[in-house]
């Protein structure tokens, strides 16, 4: 099966190319100022829009049980959902398992989750839940013979692990070629913060930022960038960042040489604390939670400066009605997350690109590019060079879109986006050549996703995210 591509921009993470693309048997076959197709190609006409490689959501948890609930987006409706939103590789952050098991526990689970589920590739994270000698010898069989080269570290939550143990896990992680990603918030003024507002009947969504604020999440960093220097410069990426304190903690750990990275979302650049005031704030409750809007616009200086390499979602999607039967509207006993796999690249195009704020370049680098470098994947995927999978997702800067969670593919029952208009439209999304998504509408087929066994960490590759691509538009021919 031939696919040609015509008429479009082409945009990878270093510049924009007025060339057409030719897809054979879901692979990448050439580029061109003009090819000419034969008889048995089918034509795509991508005039007046930008072709760009798929987008990587590197942070996702669909099926996750949390304890107190599951979330409502399996791996079928969650893929489904970033393949409309132009989203075709995900890696999952898997949840615990039970107490005391070992790495390939939940790997055997999720891989059951997944497969003949997902209708994009997709690959999982590991979970740390637990330190001991048999966990640090089995790391090396994750990463050599699972394809999974990124372990997650929680500094709170149940399975939350203390200085020392993060330390052995750092050290070992650098030696089997994986990168460290870390959920960073201090747990112990976390607990009791929200037993002082708890005890004194403050029960309501707008004490969820006050019993978690920016402080607990910005020491955890600056104490991660530390324990990783300790351990030998360990490669650590800091995931789902919300301020400013920790960019600038970040900033200062790389000046000194050290092999860091950082991921922001969606919901910390465009949502703020007012919105645990409205009558629905259960449904913005998530850790760490939203900021005020003086941190939206530190984060947005990261994006567009370069301090900030990923942009992910963090979906982890639970239901108004959940929210409310399981809280009553107490923050403390709310399942938190947000969803937004299918808004993620929309938001950052219209807010970002056609907002002035970023280069089309540097959205792929932050929404595909930098990804599949630091997890991996790359040149597989983020990529436009012949031989990469086709995996691809047509943006049109004109008309405009407004977010109406009935016209989405999740499993929820809101947006945290409801009513946003944005400018720009996303018309088509390929998943190895096949159109999975045409003008919102899904298109492709339960169990097409194939699981991505992912190569060691390189940190060659990991340094080639830090620099942005120049910001002016770059029209040419190669």
């Amino acid at each position: 099966m031939k696919r040609l591509i015509k008429n479009g921009v082409l945009v990878d993470s270093q510049g924009e190319y007025r060339q057409d693309l030719l897809i054979e048997n879901g692979v990448i076959r050439a580029r061109a100022a003009d090819i000419q197709p034969d008889g048995e190609t089918e034509l795509i006409d991508a005039s007046g829009c930008y072709v760009m490689p798929g987008g990587i959501d590197v942070h996702t948890h669909f099926n996750i049980d949390v304890g107190i609930a599951r979330s409502c987006d399996d791996f079928f409706s969650g893929t489904r959902a970033a393949a409309c939103g132009g989203t075709t590789s995900i890696i999952d952050h898997m949840g615990f398992g039970p107490a005391g098991c070992n790495l390939h526990h939940q790997l055997a689970r999720y891989h059951d989750y997944a497969v003949d589920q997902a209708v994009i590739d997709y690959s999982f994270h590991g979970v740390i839940q637990h330190v001991d000698d048999a966990i640090l010898n089995e790391m090396a069989a994750m990463v050599q013979e699972e394809g999974i080269s990124s372990f997650k570290l929680y500094l709170t939550y149940q399975y939350k692990l203390g200085d020392h143990d993060v330390l052995r896990a750092l050290a070992r992680l650098k030696e089997v070629g994986a990168l460290a990603t870390v959920h960073p918030e201090n747990d112990a003024a976390i607990a009791a913060r929200r037993a002082s507002l708890l005890a004194a009947g403050h029960h309501e969504p707008w004490y969820h930022p006050q019993s978690r604020p920016l402080e607990c999440e910005a020491e955890a960093i600056a104490r991660m960038i530390n324990l990783a220097g300790l351990a030998g410069n360990a490669p650590l990426y800091i995931v789902h960042l919300s301020n400013g304190l920790g960019l600038e903690y970040l900033k200062l750990a790389r000046r000194q040489g050290q092999p860091v990275w950082v991921e922001t979302c969606p919901q910390y650049l465009l949502l703020d604390d007012a919105c645990y005031y409205r009558e629905d704030g259960v449904d913005y409750l998530l850790s760490p939670p939203l900021r005020g809007r003086s941190e939206q616009d530190k984060l947005w200086v990261g994006v567009a400066a370069g301090d900030i390499d990923t942009v992910a979602t963090d979906h982890c999607n639970f239901s108004h009605a959940q929210r409310m039967t399981l809280s009553g509207g107490d923050f403390s006993r709310c399942p938190n997350g947000l969803p937004g796999v299918e808004n993620r690249m929309l938001l950052l195009f219209a807010h970002g690109v056609l907002g002035g704020r970023i280069s089309p370049s540097r959205f792929v680098a932050l929404t595909s590019a930098n990804s599949a470098r630091l997890f991996g994947l790359w040149p597989r995927k983020g990529n436009l060079q012949p031989g990469a999978d086709a995996d691809l997702v047509l943006m049109d800067p004109r008309g405009e879109t407004q977010i109406r969670h009935a016209a989405l593919h999740d499993n929820g029952d809101y947006s945290p986006y409801e009513g946003m208009r944005c400018s720009g439209q996303i018309r088509m999304t390929l998943s190895r050549g096949e159109i999975v998504a045409r003008d919102g509408e899904f298109t492709g087929q339960r169990g097409h996703g194939c699981f991505l066994a992912r190569a060691p960490f390189d940190p060659k590759l990991g340094a080639a995210v830090s620099a942005p691509p120049p910001c002016a538009t770059q029209l040419a021919t190669r």
